[in-house]
C-alpha cells in the first residue's frame, strides 16, 4: 500500500464515475459488503484501499459476473431500485436532515442523502434512484407548484404528493439595495450582475419562469451562466460583491450578511413512488411529518411554515 493511498477517499459519486456505474449500484456494493465504506456526517465515504481491494478482488475472480449483471442492467434502461434497507433522499433543504434522522432512530431502514435540486431529484426518481424527492418547481403557467412538474415526469408511475412547508422565496442583494430591485422586472437593469443556481434546481426553475413571463431574456442578464450549487453560496457571492443579486430563500439571508425581497411563498412538498415495497416508509413518513415533536424541531430553525404539514396534495389510484 502506498502511502498516498492511505490518505485518499472517495464519495459514492467519486467511485461511480471511476467504475463508470451508477450511484445505485455502488450503493447495492456498500450494502452487500462487497466495498467497504463509512459515514463522515451525512456523507458515505470510501478509502482508497478498499477501493483496490474491491477492484483486486474482480480481477482475482470474486463476485465479478454478479457485478457485471448489475451493471449491465442499470445500462440497459432505467428500473426500480432493488428493495433493500436503504432509503435515499435527495434534495437540499435542512428540513431533509431532520427527517434523515427520524428514520435512522426508527431502526427499520438506512437513510442516504443526495443533495440534488427539485428537477433532478424527480429525474432521479424516475430511474430508480431515488426513494424520496423534494421539490419546489414554480409553473408560471398555472402559477402553482410542483404538481405540474410531477405529472409530467412521472408518467406511467404511482406516487404520493405530501405538503411539508412553506418558505419565502426571491431575491438576495447586497446590504442596503444599492441597485434599488424590488421585484423580477428589475432583473432588466443594465449593468446588473447575476449570480444563478444550477440547472435543475427549484431556484433556477423559479428565475427561468419569472424572467419568461417578464418578457426578460436570460441571454441580456450579466452573469445568467455563472453558477452555484446552494442558498448559501450564492447569498455568500453577493455579500462579497462578486453578484449583485440571485435567487434564495429568507432563511439563508439571515445566515449570509445580505438583504433580501421577499417574492413568492414556496410550496415544498415530498414524492414517493407507490410500491407494495415501500408502504411502510411510505405510512412512516407521513406518521413522522404531522408528528409534532418532528414540526417543532423545523419550526425551531425559523423561517417555515408547517401549517398545512403532512396533508396529502396529490396522490395517484
Amino acid at each position: 500500500m502506498s502511502n498516498s493511498e492511505q490518505n485518499i477517499s472517495y464519495t459514492t459519486e467519486e467511485i461511480a464515475q471511476l467504475l463508470k456505474v451508477s450511484k445505485l449500484t455502488i450503493y447495492d456494493l456498500i450494502k452487500k459488503g462487497e466495498i467497504r465504506a463509512y459515514r463522515v456526517g451525512r456523507q458515505m465515504r470510501v478509502d482508497a484501499v478498499d477501493l483496490t481491494s474491491y477492484k483486486e478482488q474482480l480481477k482475482s475472480g470474486g463476485n465479478l459476473s454478479d457485478t457485471r449483471r448489475i451493471v449491465e442492467s442499470s445500462a440497459e434502461k432505467p428500473q426500480t431500485r432493488p428493495q433493500s434497507d436503504s432509503v435515499i433522499i435527495s434534495g437540499q433543504d435542512i428540513s431533509l436532515d431532520i427527517l434523515a434522522s427520524y428514520i435512522d432512530e426508527a431502526g427499520a431502514y438506512r437513510p442516504l442523502r443526495s443533495f440534488t435540486g427539485s428537477l433532478n431529484s424527480l429525474i432521479k426518481m424516475y430511474h430508480g434512484e431515488a426513494d424520496i424527492v423534494s421539490t419546489h418547481l414554480f409553473d408560471g403557467e398555472t402559477g402553482t407548484y410542483n404538481l405540474p412538474y410531477i405529472q409530467r415526469l412521472l408518467t406511467g408511475h404511482s406516487y404520493i404528493v405530501i405538503h411539508l412547508l412553506v418558505r419565502k422565496a426571491g431575491i438576495y442583494v447586497q446590504k442596503g439595495n444599492p441597485q434599488q430591485i424590488h421585484d423580477w422586472a428589475d432583473l432588466a437593469q443594465p449593468g446588473l450582475r447575476l449570480i444563478n443556481r444550477e440547472k435543475g434546481s427549484g431556484a433556477r426553475v423559479l428565475l427561468d419562469e419569472q424572467l419568461r413571463l417578464a418578457s426578460i431574456a436570460p441571454s441580456t442578464i450579466m452573469g445568467y451562466e455563472d453558477e452555484e450549487q446552494n442558498h448559501m453560496a450564492v447569498a455568500a457571492r453577493i455579500a462579497s460583491k462578486q453578484a449583485d443579486v440571485g435567487v434564495g430563500i429568507e432563511k439563508t439571508a439571515r445566515l449570509i450578511d445580505v438583504d433580501f425581497i421577499p417574492l413568492i411563498d414556496e410550496q415544498y412538498d415530498l414524492v414517493l413512488l407507490k410500491t407494495k415495497e415501500n408502504e411502510q416508509i411510505r405510512d412512516f413518513i407521513v406518521k413522522t411529518i404531522n408528528d409534532p415533536d418532528f414540526q417543532a424541531k423545523i419550526n425551531a430553525i425559523g423561517g417555515y411554515d408547517l401549517t398545512n404539514a403532512g396533508d396529502i396534495r396529490y396522490e395517484t389510484p
